[in-house]
């Protein structure tokens, strides 16, 4: 399976991503970016974006770039840093990046940003089952 169709297939079956209003912008080996829109319910008592949803877009782009080599893969360890906030409507973008692939572990950086300003910095590390996409 492509990059492409292992990504759609996980996100269709991905209520929580579907919900967040992600949209896939590129995937590829080891790689993806994804966008999304900051609505006004994921707002927290601060009338500030709620911390878990720059998370959960960090840790949808890490899954998506980790599953692309077509072996199924979860996470086993992730952390973030949060830089700046964010408003209902700030348009936020997650570039997943590979740092070192092993047999069957998998090392990820994502930078989440707003325009060209960086709004976190996610770090990951999945476990890869022996587990083959397929339809």
């Amino acid at each position: 399976m492509s990059p492409k169709e292992i990504v759609h297939k996980m996100l269709s079956n991905d209520a929580f991503s579907q919900w967040l209003g992600i949209e896939l912008v590129h995937i590829d080996h080891g790689t993806c970016t994804l966008s999304m829109t900051v609505r006004a319910e994921m707002l927290n008592g601060f009338n500030i974006a709620h911390g878990g949803i720059t998370y959960a877009l960090a840790d949808s782009a890490l899954a998506f770039a980790a599953n692309s080599h077509g072996r199924q893969s979860v996470s086993v360890d992730t952390s973030i840093n949060h830089i700046e906030t964010l408003q209902a409507g700030d348009v936020i973008t997650a570039v997943a990046r590979e740092e070192a692939l092993k047999n069957k572990f998998g090392f990820y950086s994502v930078q989440i940003k707003k325009a060209d300003q960086t709004i976190a910095l996610f770090k990951g590390t999945v476990f890869r089952s022996d587990r083959e996409w397929s339809f």
